[in-house]
């Protein structure tokens, strides 16, 4: 996580103040529900809160030096400034009920900025298949020419699975939004199911099932896939905005702004940098789906193996997530889209693309698929020999002009005919919840 690629509200998030503040929050709330069960004189939660204390990361930090401990780091500290009433903070609890509950409430508020930043993508992504719903281009597989789409149908396609995976992160972030504060390994052998609860609620969380002496990883798993899956989504976007780039292309491009230069020594350039920006970072929030898949795997009640890949996992997955986001947004409002270079491209084959419907006519009029598909066939490999147009190959060949009209001909060369339900696949995608 560094500041080029770290939004400010990321920033803050994973900050020590932040975390400390959390950890501060899940002590206090806990102690309120242990005042309610008599476990602790009541007021001491408020008194505490109205002392407003003001954490110093540094000193806590200073303190760990030494107890080589994070958690007892913290409460001394607290005690520092809080005085006697702190003896009651951390009553029958043990670290991970801090550690793994302060964990879920930062999650969910890193889930909360990613979706409000993946809710603006899909409003982009939805305005621009609106946009070119009608704009033709030629579709590619193997990189090939295939049949006709229309480049609104090509953003609707990016728009269906950033919906999909906005799914999977709300559900992630619901999944996530669990703690535990029932002591050294889940048993409330000082505490109550009560107690756990009351306090939880207050943190906009709900208790964990079965915990032992920590929530299980397969929560937090679920949450990196899910932001994995989404940082894939946008890499394939990306992956198609560079190749619509290419000189030989030239269908779409990143905006290049008054200013901007794109080669040191080539002042021509005009490169999918954002694009290009976007696939690297991918890797990274994908690298730590592995990582938190291993996490899941915990000696008996718990061991710490999992802490060291959290503490960098979390916030490096989210914050990069987050500037993704923003960025693909941005690129999706800005991207040009060439339609005279779309049009161009669609008609480099010379029609080639209409072969189905050719091969449909025939087959429709009596012919054999597979004899069909070989006089369908030799004529286009004698278009793309240069030795005529399709149209005029397929004219000109009597065993097809003996089956096929000259109109029935024209019929299978209708680019609107092939187009006809473009528009209600992008109307499906852009009503998709």
């Amino acid at each position: 996580m560094i500041p080029r690629y770290t939004p400010p509200a990321f920033a803050a998030l994973w900050s020590s103040e932040t975390r400390y503040a959390v950890w501060l929050d899940v002590e206090l709330a806990a102690c309120e529900a242990m005042e309610a069960e008599g476990l602790v004189p009541v007021g001491v939660a408020r008194a505490l809160r109205d002392k407003n204390l003001a954490l110093d990361p540094a000193r806590i930090e200073e303190i760990e030096r030494t107890v080589k401990h994070d958690v007892i780091a913290f409460l001394t500290h607290v005690e520092e400034l809080a005085g006697p009433d702190a003896r009651w903070l951390h009553r029958g609890m043990t670290s991970s009920d801090v550690l793994d509950t302060s964990l879920a409430v930062l999650l969910v508020r890193a889930g909360d900025l990613l979706l409000e930043r993946l809710d603006g993508l899909v409003v982009a992504l939805s305005r621009r298949a609106d946009e070119h719903r009608r704009t033709p281009m030629i579709g590619r597989s193997h990189g090939m020419h295939a049949e006709p789409i229309t480049f609104g149908l090509a953003l609707a396609g990016h728009l269906a699975e950033m919906k999909r995976g906005r799914a999977r992160l709300r559900e992630a972030r619901s999944e996530i939004a669990v703690g535990k504060i029932s002591g050294a390994v889940g048993t409330y052998a000082h505490l109550s199911p009560k107690i756990e609860a009351e306090a939880l609620a207050a943190l906009g969380l709900r208790p964990e099932t079965v915990a032992t002496q920590v929530v299980p990883r397969d929560r937090h798993a679920a949450f990196f896939n899910a932001l994995a899956l989404v940082a894939a989504g946008i890499e394939r976007l990306a992956t198609n905005v560079r190749h619509w780039q290419r000189t030989e292309v030239a269908e779409a491009e990143e905006a290049f702004t008054k200013g901007q230069k794109g080669s040191s020594a080539m002042p021509h350039k005009r490169n999918p940098i954002l694009s290009e920006n976007l696939c690297g970072l991918a890797r990274i929030v994908r690298a730590a789906a592995i990582p938190a898949l291993e996490d899941v795997v915990l000696w008996h009640e718990r061991d710490i193996s999992h802490s060291s890949v959290e503490r960098m996992i979390a916030p490096d997955a989210t914050t990069t997530l987050g500037f993704m986001l923003e960025r693909t947004t941005s690129l999706v409002e800005g991207l040009v889209v060439r339609e005279d270079n779309l049009r161009k491209n669609l008609s480099l084959s010379g029609g080639l693309f209409f072969s189905e419907g050719v091969l449909l006519a025939l087959v429709s009029y009596g012919l054999p698929r597979q004899e069909a598909y070989v006089l369908v066939q030799r004529n286009a490999m004698k278009a793309l020999a240069g030795e005529g147009t399709f149209r005029d190959l397929l004219a000109a060949d009597p065993d097809v002009n003996a089956r096929l009209s000259s109109a029935e001909l024209d019929r299978c060369f209708d680019l609107d005919h092939a187009l006809s339900h473009v528009s209600g696949i992008v109307d499906r995608a852009i009503a998709a919840p």
